[in-house]
């Protein structure tokens, strides 16, 4: 690995505030590299936090008190945070077993005031502290950092209404890594920006206005007075949103220009009242091929820091094949529409949007709005398919059941990285939606276990119009060629059912077989979550047969199964209540207990009762 002369003096972040300020441009330009050298070991989120480390050094130079907390929002960002407080050396183990989480985690250093890595949170949490310091009168500062992405939630504009109207000292820092700023606005508000931030200027505002009110002709004159500014604020001022609802803004400001950043921060912690610092950066920057490609960077597997190119996939992504199925079904019909929250490439829809993209819909880190606005598509004949990963799905829960599902709307969702997903750890684990999906009336979950399944499946649910949940593993499925064709409700007998029966359910299926035909059992591919294959299940309670059943999640096939066949042995393996931590999924799999050896131990176990 190559040498970091400054950075590795640097253990605590009291280290970094007696770092003499002409050595921290430097500082960040080491950063940059030890992050490209890590990452590209292990993969992770690097475009974001390489655009934040001048801020986060400026930020930890700044917030030094005791007390004082930074939050992060959903905690792409963070990773020069983490070198910074502590996890300089532990951070060559990012997102692997053992090692640290690729998001800020209380359990990991006291540095992490709050567990990120789901969008929008960090304003609300962040005011929630601000409120208990207050109450306990306890020392220290708050200050929230968050993405323009991660504003787009509806969360942080709930937590920015309340903590506008609280006239606590919250200070919500926005990290703009997509907007331009012309020159003249740019200079003028930064103008501004000094002037309202400045000490002697907030002194003369609080003398006037007191001078003012101590009379009835003075309260009419302040009124009038703030009517005026508030109409001349509105003309010069770029900004104007944050002023409505509370917050003292000041911005844009170069999120590369340490200096200018320590003093803005400086002035916005002293204010004690609300306060949006609106900071200017580059996504990516300091590594060329990040800079040119900041999508790809956003999420990155291992890769070549020399050529930035990652190792080819071994076949189709499920993403891939689920955006090529509907893009062709909607060269056929087109009312079919596809929705995604801010996941255009993760989710394989990127080809439906450039062919189609006034039938394509981007609304953001909005999952709530996404499920809701496709229900009223439906509601007026189009055929919305929406695809959110599963662990961001559990946002919109509400607005599946009363929007979509309590109304029959014909809504289907690409329910995508169902299941374990490895280093991402228990943030974004898709282990939870099938017994949340299971409960909700009048929704068909489908679980292919082969690419061709999982084609077949988007066209049946698309057809059907009803409510759908298609679910599908991170990577890959076998291609599944010559298999008998997806019939809605039937599960499939891929060996005959004998003494005992296994019952697998997606990416767990290729498992089952193997064993199955080791240890020579019956093996059923459950290819609906709900509804169950009641005929099936009849047959298997006439013949008595022992069931396991295995799914790659917490409880809920194997609950409605044993519920179904109360007469028969159903010996569940699924996972464990509790989080999964990161590591690769084979590793989960087995430490979740649903691995090749945990299913040849049940079949065994069943045998010999």
């Amino acid at each position: 690995m190559k040498e970091y002369p400054i950075l590795h003096t640097l253990n605590t972040p009291e280290d970094l505030s007696a770092l003499p300020e002409e050595q921290l441009p430097a500082l960040a330009e080491e950063i940059r590299g030890y992050m490209v050298d890590c990452v590209s070991k292990n993969g992770g989120h690097l475009a974001a936090s390489l655009g934040a480390v001048e801020l986060i050094i400026a930020l930890h130079r700044v917030y030094t008190e005791e007390g004082d907390r930074l939050l992060f929002d959903v905690g792409h960002q963070a990773y020069a945070h983490k070198i910074l407080t502590g996890r300089r050396e532990a951070f060559a183990n990012l997102r692997q077993e053992g090692g640290i989480s690729g998001f800020p985690k209380r359990e990991e250093s006291p540095y992490d005031a709050f567990n990120t890595g789901h969008a929008s949170t960090s304003l609300s949490a962040a005011l929630g502290m601000v409120r208990a310091k207050a109450l306990l009168r306890e020392p220290g500062h708050v200050a929230a950092i968050i993405g323009d992405g991660a504003l787009t939630g509806g969360l942080a504009y709930e937590a920015l209404d309340d903590g506008g109207d609280s006239r606590l000292p919250l200070v919500v820092v926005l990290n703009d890594n997509e907007m331009s700023i012309s020159r003249n606005v740019g200079a003028m508000s930064r103008s501004l920006s000094n002037l309202r931030a400045s000490s002697g200027y907030n002194r003369l505002k609080r003398f006037v206005v007191r001078a003012l009110e101590t009379g009835a002709v003075g309260r009419r004159l302040s009124k009038r007075m703030e009517g005026f500014k508030n109409r001349i604020k509105r003309f010069v001022l770029q900004n104007t949103f944050f002023e409505e609802l509370g917050f003292t803004y000041l911005g844009p400001i170069d999120g590369h220009n340490i200096p200018q950043m320590i003093s803005l921060l400086k002035e916005a912690k002293a204010l004690e009242r609300p306060v949006v610092v609106h900071v200017v950066t580059q996504k990516g920057k300091g590594y060329r091929f990040s800079e040119r490609n900041p999508e790809k960077f956003h999420g990155i597997a291992p890769f070549s820091p020399e050529t930035g190119a990652v190792a080819e996939s071994k076949g189709p992504s499920c993403s891939q094949v689920f955006g090529e199925t509907l893009l062709s079904l909607a060269e056929k019909d087109e009312r079919i529409v596809a929705i995604t929250a801010a996941m255009r490439d993760g989710t394989g829809l990127r080809p439906f949007f450039d062919r189609f993209p006034d039938r394509s819909f981007d609304v953001g880190i909005a999952e709530e709005h996404a499920l809701t606005m496709a229900a009223g598509m439906a509601a007026e004949g189009l055929k919305p398919v929406a695809a959110i990963y599963s662990s961001f799905l559990q946002r919109a829960v509400d607005q599946l059941c009363h929007d979509i599902c309590l109304q029959k709307l014909p809504v289907v969702i690409g329910v995508d990285r169902a299941g374990l997903v490895g280093q991402d750890g228990e943030t974004h684990q898709g282990i939870y939606d099938p017994a949340i999906l299971s409960a909700i009336p009048n929704l068909s979950v489908y679980a292919p276990a082969t690419l061709s399944q999982l084609r077949d499946m988007v066209g049946l649910a698309v057809a059907r119009g009803e409510p759908a949940a298609i679910r599908y593993c991170r990577g890959t499925l076998p291609q599944g060629e010559g298999e008998a064709p997806v019939a809605y409700g039937k599960w499939a007998v891929l060996r005959p059912e004998t003494d005992v029966v296994i019952i697998a359910a997606g990416a767990l299926v290729q498992e089952a077989r193997s064993v199955a035909e080791e240890l020579s059992c019956g093996l059923v591919e459950a290819r609906f979550y709900k509804p169950l294959d009641y005929e099936l299940l009849d047959a298997l309670r006439r013949q008595g047969s022992k069931l396991v059943v295995a799914e790659e999640n917490v409880a809920a096939l194997s609950l409605y199964v044993a519920g179904y066949c109360p007469e028969l042995m159903v010996k569940p393996l699924c996972l464990p209540d509790g989080a999964v931590a990161q590591a690769t999924v084979d590793r989960q799999r087995t430490l979740g207990g649903i691995d090749r050896q945990a299913m040849k131990a049940a079949v065994l176990a069943l045998r010999a009762v």
